[in-house]
């Protein structure tokens, strides 16, 4: 005779923790499209966030030329 199914607990996310989560993974995917996908775009600055997105890209290996 089979064992009779027991039910899992599942803790419950705090609104909190799911705030500041969504907030890093937003944070995460800016920068990612700033070093992988910018090309100068939103650089308002000059030439030096450009700069130093250009050398990440060459850092992760990312094609820019």
């Amino acid at each position: 005779m089979p064992a009779p199914a027991r039910s899992v607990a599942v803790p419950a996310i705090s609104p909190r923790l799911l705030a500041i989560a969504l907030l890093a993974t937003g944070l995460l995917l800016l920068l990612a499209y700033l070093v992988a996908f910018d090309q100068g775009a939103v650089s308002q600055s000059g030439m030096y966030l450009h700069e130093l997105m250009h050398d990440g890209r060459h850092l992760l290996g990312v094609p820019c030329h």
